[in-house]
């Protein structure tokens, strides 16, 4: 307990707003949700800013957004859309409550965090969610049910659709912070939230450094995808779990694999953008996969424990964006019998980010021969539909005479059927550490971390021990919620 005094006023603000706050083991599936609360979630709009809605920041949404599915929704791609044998497995981020994207379980994780700790009160802080879009979007959505007011603190040049919904969400313009640059500009946020906390009454909440982002993914994310692998093991008994891929952004999601490598023995793959291979090559750059922040290593990647590193370019991820939201493409995608019309259809939730992670698993299974036993399980974080002025911008760059059939049968094959193995680079210890000692300018010479909490995450042990606080912190969000009285 930091401060009993602002824990009270945070059970204060609990009660006043009907707010019951869902355990990690409820939110990973392995606890029911309460008679009282599933009564209610059918009659609330999962895009409104209402408490039942925490219930709904987890994996097991169905595509109604409403009832609950019984497994997590995901598509399996076949060889004849990736060029592999390797099924290809893509969780479903889209199906998460009012951002439409996975971000709003690691916002809701650090703001509970603290809130049963007695560090944030809602009465008088503001929260502040440095991101590159999705993740402020979630604490913007969070923070409306608490009360409280929320900062969205993110690059200016992401996408007109992220920017639409905040200012939809914020309660004052000033609340949403737009700093220099892209994609890639992380550090520039990071300076921002320094002069931000200069003030008292602001409360950062760095989802790259924030352990309860590891925490939430490692507990939920990693409980989903084992859900969905066991579920597809039923129908195929010879598979296995041969890789999980996902690109690092801010590291969190990346957190599901050490969870399944425990399991299963899988591998993990990291992801980046070509045009900025900060693991890969110590590199720099500007990119547009938007979603996977690049040029720093998060404090909560636990690099030691990954396995390759796999770089996909924007002009990959860009050109797939065409193809399947465009008039044209689908025409192409429908000429193709080989194809699954549901298959090709569910493209409309897969953004950005998660067209990086399927090339990039492509590429991972092209390179090691992964066969038609090999599953690889992959992440689209949010839809096709927060890039749509991202397409018509790709459109008019790369196809200004036109995008037609022709062309997106080349972007099909040049795209998924030829995606070369380049750019895939296995670790070794020597490689690991090299991409652990990265992080050091970023966390401890510009960031003030001790050194010796800095090397502290060399250890496995260290990331097992935040795994298993799961448990404990469930039982300081249930005495939180017996304070506030609310069933």
């Amino acid at each position: 307990m930091v401060d009993a005094g602002i824990r009270r006023s945070a059970v204060e603000r609990a009660r006043a707003r009907g707010i019951v706050l869902p355990t990690f083991a409820q939110l990973a599936g392995r606890e029911p949700l309460p008679e009282t609360i599933a009564d209610r979630l059918s009659a609330v709009d999962p895009d409104a800013p209402q408490p039942e809605n925490l219930w709904r920041v987890n994996w097991y949404n169905a595509p109604d957004r409403r009832s609950r599915a019984a497994v997590p929704d995901h598509v399996v791609l076949p060889e004849a859309l990736t060029g592999v044998k390797a099924p290809i497995v893509v969780l479903i981020g889209s199906r998460f409550p009012m951002i439409g994207a996975h971000k709003v379980l690691p916002a809701y994780a650090g703001l509970v965090t603290r809130l049963v700790t007695g560090e944030f009160d809602p009465a008088r802080h503001r929260a502040v969610w440095p991101s590159t879009g999705n993740y402020c979007r979630g604490g913007i959505a969070i923070s409306r049910i608490l009360g409280c007011s929320g900062v969205a603190v993110l690059p200016e040049g992401m996408s007109r659709e992220r920017y639409d919904w905040l200012a939809q969400w914020v309660d004052h313009p000033s609340n949403v912070v737009r700093t220099v640059g892209t994609e890639s500009n992380v550090k520039e946020i990071y300076d921002k939230c320094r002069e931000l906390a200069a003030s008292e009454d602001n409360f950062i909440l760095n989802q790259f450094s924030a352990f309860s982002n590891y925490l939430a993914h490692y507990t939920c994310t990693g409980a989903a995808f084992d859900h969905v692998f066991t579920h597809l093991s039923a129908q195929s008994k010879n598979l296995r779990l041969a890789a999980f891929v996902s690109a690092t952004g801010s590291a969190g999601t990346i957190a599901a694999g050490d969870y399944l490598k425990a399991r299963h023995g899988t591998a993990i793959a990291a992801v980046e953008a070509l045009e900025c291979p900060t693991m890969l090559e110590n590199g720099y750059g500007e990119h547009n996969i938007q979603g996977i922040g690049d040029k720093h290593i998060p404090l909560i990647h636990n690099v030691m424990n990954t396995d390759a590193v796999v770089a996909v370019s924007d002009q990959v991820t860009d050109r797939l964006n065409i193809l399947f939201n465009s008039e044209a493409g689908r025409a192409y995608l429908a000429t193709r019998t080989d194809l699954d019309r549901d298959v090709v259809a569910a493209f409309a939730e897969i953004g950005l980010s998660g067209l990086a992670n399927i090339v990039a698993s492509i590429k991972l299974a092209r390179s090691l021969n992964y066969g038609p036993d090999d599953v690889v399980m992959t992440v689209a974080t949010d839809s096709a539909r927060l890039y749509a002025t991202e397409k018509d911008a790709a459109e008019a760059k790369f196809f200004a005479g036109g995008f037609d059939q022709a062309k997106a049968e080349q972007v099909f094959d040049a795209c998924l059927m030829e995606a070369s193995t380049d750019h895939v680079l296995r670790l070794g210890e020597a490689e690991r550490r090299r991409i652990f000692n990265l992080g050091y300018y970023t966390w401890v010479e510009q960031q003030g971390v001790a050194v010796e909490d800095f090397d502290r995450r060399k250890d496995q042990a260290f990331w097992q021990a935040i795994a298993a606080s799961a448990p404990a912190w469930d039982g300081l969000i249930q005495e939180f919620n017996a304070e506030v009285g609310i069933n």
